[in-house]
């Protein structure tokens, strides 16, 4: 199911909360198995005092309420989450479109290797699976998968398969 009734824009200091909030809950539902690294207050403060006034931080927003958030640093895609309830409806392809419009040369992200949804909403927006790890580099330490998208790369086969070495993918 789509929905065209929501706005995104560059969050502000007083979406930090919203933002924690949305984190906070998708976290906590897509990867119910992934032990925290944080607690939920040390969560909040880091989007407070960190993630939003710092980072080039943008909100999902249905009447007024952020349903959805991302972060994007440098060449990375560093968060995207939306709340449960709005999953399913376009916005996290909104996101990512609006993501690939910001940075044209290309886009990197991490993502767990367990969260097979995230995976396949990767996977659909043209991200190639490009090195996958045990997690010694994560504060979890949970295996995760790093994906590259480049633009006009989605079909030349670049993946590489867990277990195997990584591929550098080079424009």
């Amino acid at each position: 199911m789509q929905t065209n009734d929501f706005a995104v824009r560059r969050a502000v200091d007083s979406d930090a909360a919203a933002v924690a909030e949305v984190w906070l809950r998708a976290f906590t539902a897509a990867l119910p198995s992934v032990r925290r690294a944080h607690t939920d207050d040390q969560v909040r403060s880091w989007f407070r005092e960190v993630v939003v006034p710092d980072q080039e931080t943008w909100v999902a927003t249905v009447e007024g309420s952020v349903v959805g958030m991302m972060v994007v640093d440098g060449e990375a895609l560093d968060q995207l989450y939306l709340d449960p309830a709005w999953q399913g409806r376009g916005i996290g392809g909104q996101l990512v479109h609006l993501a690939k419009r910001l940075r044209p040369a290309g886009l990197t992200l991490w993502t767990f290797q367990v969260n097979e949804s995230a995976r396949r909403f990767y996977e659909r927006h043209d991200f190639v699976a490009a090195e996958y790890t045990d997690g010694q580099g994560n504060e979890e330490h949970e295996p995760d998968v790093r994906y590259v998208w480049r633009p006009g790369r989605a079909s030349e086969g670049h993946a590489c398969q867990p277990g195997q070495p990584a591929r550098r993918l080079t424009d």
